[in-house]
Protein backbone atom coordinates (compact mmCIF):
# COMPACT_ATOMS: atom_id res chain seq x y z
CA UNK A 1 0.00 0.00 0.00
CA UNK A 2 2.71 2.36 0.78
CA UNK A 3 4.44 1.70 -2.28
CA UNK A 4 1.09 2.62 -4.48
CA UNK A 5 0.86 5.90 -2.73
CA UNK A 6 4.74 6.78 -3.14
CA UNK A 7 4.18 5.91 -7.03
CA UNK A 8 1.11 7.81 -7.02
CA UNK A 9 2.54 11.04 -5.83
CA UNK A 10 5.04 10.77 -9.08
CA UNK A 11 1.63 10.54 -11.30
CA UNK A 12 1.36 13.02 -14.20
CA UNK A 13 -1.80 14.65 -12.24
CA UNK A 14 0.26 15.23 -9.37
CA UNK A 15 3.96 16.68 -11.49
CA UNK A 16 1.86 18.91 -12.99
CA UNK A 17 0.74 20.38 -9.43
CA UNK A 18 4.12 20.95 -8.62
CA UNK A 19 5.02 22.57 -11.37
CA UNK A 20 1.91 25.33 -11.39
CA UNK A 21 4.61 27.01 -8.70
CA UNK A 22 7.19 27.16 -10.97
CA UNK A 23 4.93 29.52 -12.92
CA UNK A 24 4.57 31.89 -9.84
CA UNK A 25 5.60 35.32 -11.30
CA UNK A 26 5.15 34.29 -15.47
CA UNK A 27 1.21 34.60 -15.38
CA UNK A 28 1.45 37.00 -17.35
CA UNK A 29 3.88 35.99 -19.93
CA UNK A 30 2.11 32.84 -19.98
CA UNK A 31 -1.27 34.16 -20.90
CA UNK A 32 -0.08 36.28 -23.77
CA UNK A 33 1.77 33.33 -25.38
CA UNK A 34 -1.46 31.40 -25.23
CA UNK A 35 -3.11 34.79 -26.56
CA UNK A 36 -0.34 34.71 -29.02
CA UNK A 37 -0.79 31.02 -29.52
CA UNK A 38 -4.39 31.53 -30.33
CA UNK A 39 -4.29 33.85 -32.73
CA UNK A 40 -1.38 32.15 -34.70
CA UNK A 41 -3.62 28.93 -34.28
CA UNK A 42 -6.96 31.13 -36.14
CA UNK A 43 -5.05 32.27 -38.53
CA UNK A 44 -5.21 28.78 -40.64
CA UNK A 45 -9.01 28.31 -40.66
CA UNK A 46 -9.36 32.04 -41.49
CA UNK A 47 -6.66 31.36 -44.44
CA UNK A 48 -8.81 28.30 -45.44
CA UNK A 49 -11.79 30.49 -45.39
CA UNK A 50 -10.66 33.15 -47.77
CA UNK A 51 -9.91 30.68 -50.15
CA UNK A 52 -13.89 30.28 -50.98
CA UNK A 53 -14.31 33.36 -52.39
CA UNK A 54 -10.75 33.32 -54.70
CA UNK A 55 -11.96 30.30 -56.24
CA UNK A 56 -15.63 31.07 -56.34
CA UNK A 57 -15.26 34.77 -57.52
CA UNK A 58 -11.86 34.54 -59.31
CA UNK A 59 -11.84 31.13 -61.15
CA UNK A 60 -15.66 30.40 -61.75
CA UNK A 61 -17.46 33.97 -62.15
CA UNK A 62 -14.17 35.47 -63.45
CA UNK A 63 -15.48 38.20 -60.90
CA UNK A 64 -12.11 40.35 -60.56
CA UNK A 65 -13.90 42.74 -58.59
CA UNK A 66 -15.45 40.69 -56.21
CA UNK A 67 -12.17 39.38 -55.42
CA UNK A 68 -9.62 42.72 -55.64
CA UNK A 69 -9.04 42.72 -51.86
CA UNK A 70 -8.73 39.48 -51.08
CA UNK A 71 -4.92 39.25 -51.98
CA UNK A 72 -3.99 42.51 -49.53
CA UNK A 73 -6.63 40.74 -47.01
CA UNK A 74 -4.17 37.45 -47.07
CA UNK A 75 -0.81 39.21 -46.66
CA UNK A 76 -2.20 41.44 -43.71
CA UNK A 77 -3.62 38.14 -42.62
CA UNK A 78 0.19 36.66 -42.01
CA UNK A 79 1.46 39.61 -41.56
CA UNK A 80 -0.85 39.47 -38.12
CA UNK A 81 0.03 35.96 -38.03
CA UNK A 82 4.13 36.79 -37.84
CA UNK A 83 3.98 39.30 -35.27
CA UNK A 84 1.84 37.10 -32.85
CA UNK A 85 4.02 33.77 -34.13
CA UNK A 86 7.10 36.33 -33.08
CA UNK A 87 5.61 37.26 -29.63
CA UNK A 88 4.66 33.74 -28.84
CA UNK A 89 8.30 32.63 -29.50
CA UNK A 90 9.62 35.04 -27.69
CA UNK A 91 7.42 34.65 -24.34
CA UNK A 92 7.68 30.92 -24.67
CA UNK A 93 11.44 31.21 -24.54
CA UNK A 94 11.31 33.14 -21.92
CA UNK A 95 9.08 31.32 -19.72
CA UNK A 96 10.97 28.35 -20.24
CA UNK A 97 14.09 29.31 -19.70
CA UNK A 98 12.93 31.38 -16.22
CA UNK A 99 11.67 28.06 -15.38
CA UNK A 100 14.85 25.87 -15.85
CA UNK A 101 16.40 28.58 -13.89
CA UNK A 102 14.82 28.36 -11.09
CA UNK A 103 14.34 25.02 -10.97
CA UNK A 104 17.71 24.00 -11.18
CA UNK A 105 18.71 26.71 -8.40
CA UNK A 106 16.46 24.73 -6.07
CA UNK A 107 17.98 21.65 -7.48
CA UNK A 108 21.49 23.13 -6.53
CA UNK A 109 20.15 24.48 -3.58
CA UNK A 110 18.86 20.80 -2.23
CA UNK A 111 22.48 19.32 -3.26
CA UNK A 112 24.04 21.74 -0.48
CA UNK A 113 21.62 20.65 1.82
CA UNK A 114 21.90 16.76 1.46
CA UNK A 115 23.41 14.77 4.23
CA UNK A 116 27.09 13.96 3.33
CA UNK A 117 26.36 10.44 2.82
CA UNK A 118 24.13 10.81 0.37
CA UNK A 119 27.05 11.57 -1.64
CA UNK A 120 28.61 8.13 -0.92
CA UNK A 121 25.89 6.30 -1.94
CA UNK A 122 25.01 8.27 -5.34
CA UNK A 123 26.52 8.94 -8.31
CA UNK A 124 27.66 12.41 -8.99
CA UNK A 125 27.16 11.80 -12.84
CA UNK A 126 23.40 11.16 -12.34
CA UNK A 127 23.14 14.20 -9.68
CA UNK A 128 24.61 16.64 -12.33
CA UNK A 129 22.69 15.55 -14.91
CA UNK A 130 19.82 15.52 -13.06
CA UNK A 131 21.02 19.68 -12.62
CA UNK A 132 22.25 19.81 -16.13
CA UNK A 133 19.28 17.83 -18.30
CA UNK A 134 16.25 16.65 -16.32
CA UNK A 135 15.83 20.36 -15.10
CA UNK A 136 15.58 21.48 -19.00
CA UNK A 137 13.90 18.29 -19.91
CA UNK A 138 10.95 19.46 -17.47
CA UNK A 139 9.95 22.52 -19.57
CA UNK A 140 9.09 19.77 -22.46
CA UNK A 141 6.33 18.33 -19.95
CA UNK A 142 5.85 22.32 -18.58
CA UNK A 143 5.34 24.45 -21.21
CA UNK A 144 6.43 23.56 -24.65
CA UNK A 145 3.77 21.05 -24.97
CA UNK A 146 1.17 23.97 -23.97
CA UNK A 147 2.13 25.47 -26.39
CA UNK A 148 1.97 22.67 -29.17
CA UNK A 149 -1.39 21.86 -27.85
CA UNK A 150 -2.69 25.97 -27.80
CA UNK A 151 -1.17 27.03 -30.51
CA UNK A 152 -2.28 23.35 -33.17
CA UNK A 153 -4.69 22.49 -30.83
CA UNK A 154 -6.93 25.76 -31.78
CA UNK A 155 -5.78 25.77 -35.65
CA UNK A 156 -7.12 21.82 -35.22
CA UNK A 157 -10.52 23.07 -33.90
CA UNK A 158 -11.05 26.34 -36.39
CA UNK A 159 -10.65 24.34 -39.28
CA UNK A 160 -12.50 21.11 -37.82
CA UNK A 161 -15.20 23.86 -37.15
CA UNK A 162 -15.02 25.48 -41.02
CA UNK A 163 -15.22 22.12 -42.43
CA UNK A 164 -18.43 21.30 -40.50
CA UNK A 165 -19.59 24.69 -41.51
CA UNK A 166 -18.55 23.67 -45.60
CA UNK A 167 -20.11 19.93 -44.83
CA UNK A 168 -20.88 18.31 -41.49
CA UNK A 169 -21.60 14.66 -43.13
CA UNK A 170 -17.68 14.83 -44.73
CA UNK A 171 -16.23 15.93 -41.87
CA UNK A 172 -18.25 13.41 -39.39
CA UNK A 173 -16.02 10.74 -41.14
CA UNK A 174 -12.76 11.73 -39.49
CA UNK A 175 -13.95 11.64 -36.12
CA UNK A 176 -13.90 7.63 -36.97
CA UNK A 177 -10.02 7.46 -36.59
CA UNK A 178 -9.93 9.35 -33.43
CA UNK A 179 -10.43 7.28 -30.63
CA UNK A 180 -8.25 4.51 -32.68
CA UNK A 181 -5.81 7.58 -33.06
CA UNK A 182 -6.10 7.92 -29.18
CA UNK A 183 -5.73 3.89 -28.48
CA UNK A 184 -2.49 3.94 -31.07
CA UNK A 185 -0.54 7.19 -28.41
CA UNK A 186 -1.88 5.11 -25.49
CA UNK A 187 0.20 1.88 -26.16
CA UNK A 188 3.16 3.91 -27.66
CA UNK A 189 3.50 6.13 -24.46
CA UNK A 190 3.63 3.37 -22.19
CA UNK A 191 6.97 2.18 -24.04
CA UNK A 192 8.62 5.68 -24.50
CA UNK A 193 7.77 6.38 -20.68
CA UNK A 194 10.16 2.88 -19.43
CA UNK A 195 13.23 3.48 -22.27
CA UNK A 196 12.74 7.38 -21.14
CA UNK A 197 13.32 6.59 -17.57
CA UNK A 198 16.27 4.14 -18.53
CA UNK A 199 17.84 6.54 -20.54
CA UNK A 200 17.98 9.02 -18.25
CA UNK A 201 20.31 6.41 -15.82
CA UNK A 202 22.99 5.95 -18.94
CA UNK A 203 22.82 9.54 -19.13
CA UNK A 204 23.90 10.02 -15.70
CA UNK A 205 26.59 7.46 -15.99
CA UNK A 206 27.86 8.66 -19.17
CA UNK A 207 28.20 12.15 -16.89
CA UNK A 208 29.99 10.15 -14.18
CA UNK A 209 32.49 8.77 -16.76
CA UNK A 210 33.30 12.03 -18.16
CA UNK A 211 33.85 13.23 -14.93
CA UNK A 212 36.18 10.84 -13.39
CA UNK A 213 38.30 11.00 -16.54
CA UNK A 214 38.54 14.64 -16.53
CA UNK A 215 39.40 14.30 -12.67
CA UNK A 216 41.79 11.56 -12.78
CA UNK A 217 43.05 12.26 -15.94
CA UNK A 218 47.20 12.02 -14.72
CA UNK A 219 46.14 8.50 -13.24
CA UNK A 220 44.46 7.67 -16.17
CA UNK A 221 47.49 8.41 -18.50
CA UNK A 222 50.05 7.34 -16.35
CA UNK A 223 48.31 3.73 -15.87
CA UNK A 224 47.50 3.46 -19.67
CA UNK A 225 43.81 3.35 -19.19
CA UNK A 226 42.75 5.35 -22.11
CA UNK A 227 40.85 2.54 -23.64
CA UNK A 228 39.20 1.75 -20.90
CA UNK A 229 37.75 4.52 -20.21
CA UNK A 230 36.52 4.42 -23.89
CA UNK A 231 35.52 1.44 -23.58
CA UNK A 232 33.22 2.56 -20.49
CA UNK A 233 31.87 5.73 -22.54
CA UNK A 234 31.65 3.42 -25.62
CA UNK A 235 29.56 0.73 -23.97
CA UNK A 236 27.09 3.48 -22.25
CA UNK A 237 26.92 5.55 -25.10
CA UNK A 238 25.92 2.13 -27.00
CA UNK A 239 22.89 1.70 -24.71
CA UNK A 240 22.18 5.01 -24.73
CA UNK A 241 22.10 5.37 -28.57
CA UNK A 242 19.59 1.96 -28.43
CA UNK A 243 17.43 3.52 -26.35
CA UNK A 244 17.27 6.51 -28.21
CA UNK A 245 16.71 4.10 -31.39
CA UNK A 246 13.96 2.23 -30.01
CA UNK A 247 12.39 5.67 -28.57
CA UNK A 248 12.49 7.21 -31.98
CA UNK A 249 10.81 4.04 -33.72
CA UNK A 250 7.92 3.72 -31.09
CA UNK A 251 7.51 7.71 -32.05
CA UNK A 252 7.85 6.76 -35.60
CA UNK A 253 5.33 3.57 -35.72
CA UNK A 254 2.95 5.66 -33.60
CA UNK A 255 3.27 8.87 -36.19
CA UNK A 256 3.10 6.89 -39.33
CA UNK A 257 0.01 4.55 -38.00
CA UNK A 258 -1.29 8.24 -37.05
CA UNK A 259 -0.97 9.39 -40.53
CA UNK A 260 -2.01 6.82 -41.99
CA UNK A 261 -5.20 6.78 -40.43
CA UNK A 262 -5.87 9.88 -41.40
CA UNK A 263 -4.53 9.78 -44.49
CA UNK A 264 -6.89 7.06 -44.89
CA UNK A 265 -10.06 9.64 -43.87
CA UNK A 266 -8.75 11.92 -45.97
CA UNK A 267 -8.90 9.80 -48.96
CA UNK A 268 -12.36 8.91 -48.69
CA UNK A 269 -13.53 12.26 -47.82
CA UNK A 270 -11.98 13.73 -50.78
CA UNK A 271 -13.50 11.00 -53.01
CA UNK A 272 -17.07 11.62 -51.58
CA UNK A 273 -16.27 15.54 -51.82
CA UNK A 274 -15.16 15.08 -56.05
CA UNK A 275 -18.49 13.08 -56.17
CA UNK A 276 -20.43 16.38 -54.28
CA UNK A 277 -18.83 18.83 -55.99
CA UNK A 278 -20.90 18.05 -59.18
CA UNK A 279 -23.94 19.44 -57.39
CA UNK A 280 -24.89 22.68 -57.03
CA UNK A 281 -24.65 22.80 -53.37
CA UNK A 282 -21.10 22.37 -52.81
CA UNK A 283 -19.10 24.59 -55.13
CA UNK A 284 -15.65 24.58 -56.65
CA UNK A 285 -14.82 27.39 -53.52
CA UNK A 286 -16.06 25.02 -51.15
CA UNK A 287 -13.89 21.79 -52.22
CA UNK A 288 -10.65 23.93 -52.70
CA UNK A 289 -11.15 25.36 -49.39
CA UNK A 290 -12.23 21.82 -47.92
CA UNK A 291 -9.48 20.63 -49.06
CA UNK A 292 -7.13 23.04 -47.71
CA UNK A 293 -8.25 22.78 -44.45
CA UNK A 294 -7.82 18.88 -44.53
CA UNK A 295 -4.19 19.33 -45.87
CA UNK A 296 -3.42 21.94 -43.01
CA UNK A 297 -5.06 19.93 -40.27
CA UNK A 298 -1.87 17.58 -41.26
CA UNK A 299 1.02 18.99 -39.67
CA UNK A 300 -0.72 20.10 -36.50
CA UNK A 301 -2.10 17.06 -35.97
CA UNK A 302 1.49 15.60 -36.87
CA UNK A 303 2.96 18.07 -33.68
CA UNK A 304 0.29 16.94 -32.01
CA UNK A 305 1.12 13.30 -32.02
CA UNK A 306 4.60 13.34 -31.60
CA UNK A 307 4.20 16.09 -28.60
CA UNK A 308 3.29 12.34 -26.83
CA UNK A 309 6.86 11.38 -26.70
CA UNK A 310 8.48 14.70 -25.69
CA UNK A 311 5.59 14.73 -23.14
CA UNK A 312 6.88 11.27 -21.61
CA UNK A 313 10.42 12.25 -21.74
CA UNK A 314 9.39 15.11 -19.86
CA UNK A 315 7.28 13.73 -17.31
CA UNK A 316 10.12 11.18 -16.43
CA UNK A 317 12.72 14.40 -15.94
CA UNK A 318 9.61 16.06 -13.71
CA UNK A 319 9.73 13.26 -11.54
CA UNK A 320 13.44 12.56 -11.77
CA UNK A 321 13.56 16.23 -10.24
CA UNK A 322 10.94 15.77 -7.58
CA UNK A 323 12.21 12.46 -6.50
CA UNK A 324 15.88 14.43 -5.80
CA UNK A 325 14.01 17.53 -4.27
CA UNK A 326 11.99 14.77 -1.67
CA UNK A 327 15.34 13.80 -0.71
CA UNK A 328 15.34 13.92 3.08
CA UNK A 329 17.82 16.93 4.43
CA UNK A 330 20.83 17.46 6.74
CA UNK A 331 18.46 16.98 10.02
CA UNK A 332 18.86 20.80 11.87
CA UNK A 333 16.48 20.92 14.35
CA UNK A 334 18.60 23.43 16.74
CA UNK A 335 18.62 26.24 17.60
CA UNK A 336 21.17 26.79 20.35
CA UNK A 337 24.00 29.04 18.93
CA UNK A 338 27.90 28.33 19.51
CA UNK A 339 30.02 30.92 20.29
CA UNK A 340 33.65 31.41 21.33
CA UNK A 341 35.11 30.34 23.96
CA UNK A 342 33.38 27.14 22.71
CA UNK A 343 34.39 25.07 25.79
CA UNK A 344 35.72 21.61 25.66
CA UNK A 345 34.56 18.85 23.16
CA UNK A 346 33.23 15.28 24.74
CA UNK A 347 32.58 12.21 22.90
CA UNK A 348 30.53 9.49 25.52
CA UNK A 349 30.27 6.59 24.72
CA UNK A 350 29.49 7.22 20.98
CA UNK A 351 29.15 4.31 18.57
CA UNK A 352 28.48 5.25 14.17
CA UNK A 353 27.53 2.88 11.98
CA UNK A 354 27.62 3.61 8.42
CA UNK A 355 24.18 2.70 6.76
CA UNK A 356 24.60 -1.41 5.03
CA UNK A 357 27.80 -1.33 7.16
CA UNK A 358 28.30 -4.98 9.65
CA UNK A 359 30.00 -3.09 12.28
CA UNK A 360 30.71 0.16 13.73
CA UNK A 361 32.96 2.79 12.26
CA UNK A 362 33.41 4.29 15.96
CA UNK A 363 32.44 1.77 18.84
CA UNK A 364 31.68 3.22 21.93
CA UNK A 365 34.67 6.14 22.03
CA UNK A 366 35.14 8.31 25.04
CA UNK A 367 37.11 11.35 24.48
CA UNK A 368 37.77 15.15 25.86
CA UNK A 369 39.36 17.76 23.66
CA UNK A 370 40.21 20.74 26.06
CA UNK A 371 38.92 23.73 25.09
CA UNK A 372 42.44 25.56 23.55
CA UNK A 373 44.35 22.33 22.82
CA UNK A 374 45.54 20.24 20.17
CA UNK A 375 45.07 16.60 20.09
CA UNK A 376 46.29 13.97 17.60
CA UNK A 377 44.65 11.22 15.90
CA UNK A 378 46.77 8.63 14.72
CA UNK A 379 46.10 4.70 13.57
CA UNK A 380 46.22 2.69 10.51
CA UNK A 381 43.77 3.43 7.58
CA UNK A 382 40.55 2.45 8.40
CA UNK A 383 40.78 2.76 12.37
CA UNK A 384 38.21 5.34 12.96
CA UNK A 385 40.70 9.06 12.73
CA UNK A 386 38.22 10.64 10.01
CA UNK A 387 34.89 9.06 11.00
CA UNK A 388 35.19 10.55 14.56
CA UNK A 389 36.34 13.65 13.31
CA UNK A 390 33.27 13.61 10.79
CA UNK A 391 31.26 13.44 13.82
CA UNK A 392 32.19 17.45 15.40
CA UNK A 393 30.80 19.47 12.41
CA UNK A 394 28.05 16.75 12.02
CA UNK A 395 28.39 15.59 8.93
CA UNK A 396 27.65 12.74 10.05
CA UNK A 397 25.31 12.19 13.05
CA UNK A 398 25.99 9.56 16.14
CA UNK A 399 24.43 6.33 16.17
CA UNK A 400 24.47 5.72 19.83
CA UNK A 401 25.98 7.63 22.92
CA UNK A 402 26.15 11.59 23.29
CA UNK A 403 28.77 14.22 22.09
CA UNK A 404 28.77 17.65 23.06
CA UNK A 405 30.71 20.93 22.86
CA UNK A 406 30.68 22.86 25.87
CA UNK A 407 28.31 21.20 27.56
CA UNK A 408 25.46 21.24 25.29
CA UNK A 409 24.40 18.13 23.07
CA UNK A 410 25.54 18.85 19.06
CA UNK A 411 22.14 18.32 17.61
CA UNK A 412 21.11 21.19 20.01
CA UNK A 413 23.64 23.67 17.53
CA UNK A 414 21.97 25.35 14.55
CA UNK A 415 23.74 23.27 12.15
CA UNK A 416 24.97 26.65 9.72
CA UNK A 417 26.01 28.44 13.11
CA UNK A 418 27.78 24.96 14.73
CA UNK A 419 29.88 25.10 11.00
CA UNK A 420 30.78 28.69 10.82
CA UNK A 421 32.84 28.26 14.24
CA UNK A 422 35.21 25.67 12.50
CA UNK A 423 37.57 25.64 9.80
CA UNK A 424 38.73 22.66 7.56
CA UNK A 425 42.02 22.39 6.02
CA UNK A 426 42.77 18.78 4.53
CA UNK A 427 45.34 16.67 2.49
CA UNK A 428 42.49 16.86 -0.76
CA UNK A 429 42.60 21.15 -0.74
CA UNK A 430 39.50 22.44 -2.81
CA UNK A 431 40.42 25.13 -4.50
CA UNK A 432 37.82 26.94 -7.06
CA UNK A 433 38.84 27.82 -10.13
CA UNK A 434 38.45 31.37 -9.37
CA UNK A 435 41.14 34.14 -8.40
CA UNK A 436 43.90 33.80 -5.43
CA UNK A 437 42.11 36.28 -3.75
CA UNK A 438 38.65 34.88 -3.89
CA UNK A 439 39.84 31.10 -2.54
CA UNK A 440 41.49 32.51 0.37
CA UNK A 441 38.13 34.98 1.04
CA UNK A 442 35.63 31.87 0.27
CA UNK A 443 33.38 32.20 3.47
CA UNK A 444 34.70 35.44 4.37
CA UNK A 445 32.89 37.64 1.92
CA UNK A 446 33.41 41.03 4.12
CA UNK A 447 36.91 40.65 3.99
CA UNK A 448 39.42 42.95 2.72
CA UNK A 449 42.39 43.27 0.72
CA UNK A 450 44.30 44.13 3.66
CA UNK A 451 42.79 41.04 5.69
CA UNK A 452 43.62 38.49 3.14
CA UNK A 453 47.07 39.86 2.22
CA UNK A 454 47.74 39.42 5.92
CA UNK A 455 45.71 35.88 6.03
CA UNK A 456 48.03 34.81 3.24
CA UNK A 457 51.57 36.42 5.01
CA UNK A 458 50.52 34.03 8.24
CA UNK A 459 50.39 31.60 5.97
CA UNK A 460 53.80 31.84 4.67
CA UNK A 461 51.73 31.95 1.18
CA UNK A 462 52.50 36.02 0.30
CA UNK A 463 55.84 35.17 -0.97
CA UNK A 464 54.33 33.01 -3.75
CA UNK A 465 51.42 35.26 -4.53
CA UNK A 466 53.45 38.34 -4.77
CA UNK A 467 55.76 37.23 -7.48
CA UNK A 468 53.26 36.06 -9.72
CA UNK A 469 52.18 38.64 -12.57
CA UNK A 470 48.78 38.97 -11.46
CA UNK A 471 48.99 38.71 -7.35
CA UNK A 472 45.97 38.05 -5.59
CA UNK A 473 43.85 38.16 -9.07
CA UNK A 474 45.59 35.34 -10.05
CA UNK A 475 43.31 32.21 -11.55
CA UNK A 476 44.22 29.27 -9.84
CA UNK A 477 42.89 27.13 -12.35
CA UNK A 478 40.34 23.84 -12.38
CA UNK A 479 40.84 22.78 -8.38
CA UNK A 480 43.90 24.76 -8.60
CA UNK A 481 45.90 22.90 -10.57
CA UNK A 482 48.12 25.91 -11.62
CA UNK A 483 49.64 25.86 -8.25
CA UNK A 484 52.09 22.87 -6.31
CA UNK A 485 50.63 21.02 -3.83
CA UNK A 486 52.38 23.35 -1.26
CA UNK A 487 51.17 26.58 -2.40
CA UNK A 488 47.40 25.08 -2.54
CA UNK A 489 47.88 24.02 0.86
CA UNK A 490 49.10 27.47 2.32
CA UNK A 491 46.05 29.19 0.32
CA UNK A 492 44.08 26.48 2.51
CA UNK A 493 45.64 27.47 5.81
CA UNK A 494 45.32 31.44 4.39
CA UNK A 495 41.52 30.66 4.32
CA UNK A 496 41.39 29.02 7.95
CA UNK A 497 43.25 31.94 9.09
CA UNK A 498 41.05 34.77 7.35
CA UNK A 499 37.80 32.74 8.70
CA UNK A 500 39.58 33.06 12.41
CA UNK A 501 37.31 29.84 14.16
CA UNK A 502 37.84 28.90 17.78
CA UNK A 503 37.81 24.73 16.27
CA UNK A 504 40.37 23.57 13.40
CA UNK A 505 40.52 20.94 11.71
CA UNK A 506 43.35 19.61 10.52
CA UNK A 507 42.90 16.26 8.23
CA UNK A 508 46.43 14.90 7.09
CA UNK A 509 47.37 18.55 5.79
CA UNK A 510 51.22 17.57 5.27
CA UNK A 511 51.34 14.07 4.30
CA UNK A 512 51.74 14.55 0.49
CA UNK A 513 54.56 17.35 0.86
CA UNK A 514 58.07 17.68 -0.20
CA UNK A 515 60.15 18.93 3.06
CA UNK A 516 60.41 22.38 1.98
CA UNK A 517 57.14 22.66 1.20
CA UNK A 518 55.95 20.41 4.23
CA UNK A 519 58.65 22.73 6.39
CA UNK A 520 56.75 26.14 4.92
CA UNK A 521 53.01 24.57 5.47
CA UNK A 522 54.07 23.13 9.12
CA UNK A 523 55.35 26.70 10.09
CA UNK A 524 52.08 28.44 9.27
CA UNK A 525 49.58 25.64 10.73
CA UNK A 526 51.51 26.67 14.17
CA UNK A 527 50.51 29.90 13.38
CA UNK A 528 47.02 29.12 12.87
CA UNK A 529 46.75 26.44 15.74
CA UNK A 530 47.56 29.23 18.30
CA UNK A 531 44.55 30.00 21.05
CA UNK A 532 42.22 27.26 18.79
CA UNK A 533 40.91 23.83 19.98
CA UNK A 534 42.83 22.09 17.46
CA UNK A 535 41.75 18.08 16.34
CA UNK A 536 44.23 17.02 14.13
CA UNK A 537 44.55 13.59 12.05
CA UNK A 538 48.19 12.85 10.90
CA UNK A 539 50.12 10.10 9.80
CA UNK A 540 53.63 12.02 9.99
CA UNK A 541 53.91 11.26 13.58
CA UNK A 542 57.05 13.78 13.65
CA UNK A 543 54.29 16.78 13.16
CA UNK A 544 52.22 15.99 16.22
CA UNK A 545 54.95 15.16 18.70
CA UNK A 546 54.10 18.12 20.35
CA UNK A 547 50.06 17.91 21.00
CA UNK A 548 48.47 18.12 24.46
CA UNK A 549 47.05 14.60 23.48
CA UNK A 550 47.81 12.05 20.96
CA UNK A 551 45.00 9.29 20.78
CA UNK A 552 46.01 6.62 18.89
CA UNK A 553 43.11 4.46 17.62
CA UNK A 554 42.25 0.86 16.48
CA UNK A 555 39.13 -0.67 15.10
CA UNK A 556 37.10 2.17 16.21
CA UNK A 557 38.25 2.13 19.77
CA UNK A 558 40.97 4.36 21.80
CA UNK A 559 43.52 2.05 22.85
CA UNK A 560 46.12 4.21 24.16
CA UNK A 561 46.50 8.40 24.73
CA UNK A 562 48.78 10.97 26.69
CA UNK A 563 51.99 13.13 25.20
CA UNK A 564 54.65 11.79 22.74
CA UNK A 565 56.83 10.93 25.54
CA UNK A 566 55.22 8.83 27.55
CA UNK A 567 53.58 6.98 24.74
CA UNK A 568 56.95 6.07 23.66
CA UNK A 569 57.86 4.81 27.22
CA UNK A 570 54.63 2.71 27.29
CA UNK A 571 55.65 1.06 24.92
CA UNK A 572 52.41 0.54 23.36
CA UNK A 573 50.91 0.62 19.46
CA UNK A 574 52.18 4.21 19.41
CA UNK A 575 55.48 2.82 20.32
CA UNK A 576 55.08 0.06 17.49
CA UNK A 577 54.10 2.58 14.75
CA UNK A 578 56.71 5.04 15.51
CA UNK A 579 59.47 2.70 15.01
CA UNK A 580 57.34 1.32 11.67
CA UNK A 581 57.52 5.23 10.34
CA UNK A 582 61.18 5.83 11.59
CA UNK A 583 62.55 2.41 10.28
CA UNK A 584 63.80 0.97 13.01
CA UNK A 585 64.91 -3.09 13.07
CA UNK A 586 61.67 -4.55 11.53
CA UNK A 587 61.98 -7.83 14.09
CA UNK A 588 61.65 -5.83 16.98
CA UNK A 589 58.71 -3.95 15.41
CA UNK A 590 56.87 -7.66 15.01
CA UNK A 591 57.56 -8.56 18.18
CA UNK A 592 56.49 -5.68 19.99
CA UNK A 593 52.96 -5.99 17.58
CA UNK A 594 52.67 -9.81 18.52
CA UNK A 595 52.76 -8.42 22.67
Amino acid sequence: MKKSKKTDSYSPQNVYKRLFPYMRGLVKFFFISVLAMVVVGVTGPLFAYLLKPIIDNGFVDKNIEAMKWVPFEIIGLFIFRGIANYINEYTSAYISNQMVQVIQRDLFAKLMKLPVGYYQVNSRGRMMSRIANDAKGITAAGFDVITVFAKDGVTVLGLLIWLFYLDWQLTLITFVTIPLIAWCVRVINKRIRRLAARSQNDLGQVMQILSESIDGTRVVRIYGGERYEQNRLDVTNKALRSLAVRRQSYTSIGSAVTQLLIATSLSIILYIAARRASHAGFTAGDFMSFLSAMLMMFDPLKRITNMSAVLQTGLMAAESVFRFLDEPEEVNQGARQLAAPTGDIVFHDVCLRYEHADKNAIDHLNLTIKQGSVVALVGESGCGKTSTVNLIPRFYDVTSGELSIGGVKIEDFELKNLRSQMALVSQDVVLFNDTIANNIAYGSPQATEADIIQAAKAANAWAFISSMPEGLQTEVGDQGMKLSGGQRQRLAIARALLKDAPILILDEATSALDTESERLVQSALETLMKNRTTIVIAHRLSTIENADNIVVMHQGRIVEQGKHEALLARNGRYAFLHRMQFGENRTQVEDTLLE
